[in-house]
């Protein structure tokens, strides 16, 4: 059954909202342990299927080079997430209440559609690194795979009952595994220290590059994702925070941005590993690389990455993708109720969200997958698909995102510091210009 929820009284996840209790003066420590948690959620969004394909030809088309956007890129997450975060303490509301509260109903209608078109653009991305993943590794046909993933819907709903603590940890634990399985890939590749320090320091030759350029575009403009900064102002509210105690909100604040950042740079360092793996063993091949199962087979392949080939880097590598695709289906997941109450003021049961837009999501890819007949090249051209729409839907959060933290009326003392919110603008229109540049380039209006 649905009900429509309090306008003024509704509490953003209001069954996990402030559920975690915070110890009282306790250490450093302990309490940044109480904080942790939101953080890898939050950081999942950072290394989902999606970004894998562009980190790893990055490394194997211009080796260490694009570094550099991978760590811009980082930065200006972590402002962004902090951000989010500093909202729903500081407001006790998430991004997508602030944002209906604050425009007509059809206004805010249209941009409820917007955020829940690009959940399903998100789960596009987990549905065929999921799929292909459970072909490589079990030889299940794409079309039964991508079924299967389908009923992931039942996986949040019984972790739910667990408590929230416990899907930080298993998300958590699927995180370690991604980041666990490329440090070894990376370390067996045995790549140039001096060549990775080097390519985190920007270079010219990237402006000059039509395709390093276009490259650099993609990794920017898809890392960024709008349901991670309406999760994210979310799920800060899930410890308690008394708000009437401007200590605890700056302490709820402190370490709740300390939470992010740390996460937000274990994302980092895997989307470096990626880059790293793609220079040390593909840079310089004729292998092509453009999609998942090319990536299994060359891992395999003594021709292109030399004595370490083996089939277990394989495997690995389908283990990671695997785990990639469910740990980002459980924040879709909390994302989707999270926009789904923010902004039409209506709960329904967690199942009855899930499977209609994971259902949704799957309608394409199937369609795609039945049609074609088990081509992944095909199907993975809705990945790219599902970027561009991403890029669209990415103005839509941000922009409300930057406005309200740098509001003093909403947000009090702590509203943006004059230099936070100029980096936060600049950083805005530097993301929208690229995503738009993005959308011309993929409709070949530009070159």
């Amino acid at each position: 059954m649905s009900e429509k929820l309090d306008e003024v009284d509704s509490k953003s996840l209001d069954e996990i909202n402030g559920s975690i209790k915070v110890p009282k003066n306790a250490g450093f420590w302990k309490t940044l342990m109480a904080y942790s948690g939101p953080g890898i959620l939050i950081a999942v969004g950072y290394m989902d299927p999606g970004n894998w394909i562009t980190s790893i030809a990055g490394g194997a088309q211009f080796k260490y080079t694009l570094l550099s956007v991978i760590l811009l890129s980082s930065l200006i997450a972590m402002l962004l997430q902090a951000m989010s975060a500093r909202l729903g303490i500081v407001t006790g509301k998430d991004l997508a209440q602030l944002t209906r509260e604050r425009t007509s109903k059809k206004v805010g209608f249209l941009l409820w559609i917007v955020a829940e078109l690009a959940i399903m653009a998100t789960d596009i991305a987990e549905i065929i690194g999921s799929g292909i993943a459970l072909k490589l590794l079990f030889g299940i046909p794409l079309v039964v795979g991508i079924l299967i993933t389908a009923a992931d819907v039942l996986i949040l709903l019984l972790l739910m009952k667990l408590g929230f603590r416990k899907i930080e940890a298993i998300v958590a634990t699927l995180v370690a595994v991604i980041l666990i399985v490329f440090a070894y890939e990376v370390f067996l590749s045995k790549p140039s220290i001096s060549g990775i320090i080097e390519g985190y320091f920007p270079s010219s030759e990237i402006l000059g590059n039509n395709s390093m350029l276009y490259l650099s575009l993609g990794i920017v403009g898809a890392t960024v994702m709008p349901h991670d900064l309406y999760l994210g102002s979310s799920i800060s509210q899930t410890r308690e925070v008394e708000r009437q105690d401007r200590k605890n909100i700056a302490q709820a604040i402190r370490f709740s941005t300390i939470d992010s950042n740390m996460q937000l740079f274990l994302a980092f360092i895997v989307n470096s590993l990626l880059l790293i793996l793609g220079a040390a063993l593909f840079y310089g091949t004729d292998s092509s690389l453009g999609r998942f199962v090319d990536l299994f087979n060359a891992l395999s392949n003594n021709q292109i990455v030399g004595a370490i080939a083996s089939p277990m880097l394989s495997m690995l590598f389908a283990v990671a993708l695997l785990a990639s695709g469910q740990s980002s289906t459980i924040t879709g997941t909390l994302s989707g109720q999270i926009i789904m109450e923010g902004f039409i003021r209506l709960r329904v049961p967690l199942w009855v969200q899930r499977l209609v837009t994971r259902l949704l999501s799957v309608a394409p890819v199937l369609a795609f997958a039945i049609y074609y007949h088990d081509n992944e090249a095909k199907i993975e051209n809705l990945l790219t698909f599902s970027q561009v729409f991403l890029s669209v839907a990415l103005p839509f959060a941000v922009i409300p995102l930057v406005m309200y933290t740098s509001s003093k009326k909403l947000m009090g003392e702590f509203a943006n510091k004059t230099w936070v919110k100029w980096c936060a603008w600049t950083a805005t229109i530097v993301l929208i210009l690229l995503n738009i540049y993005l959308i011309l380039q993929t409709m070949g209006l530009v070159k």
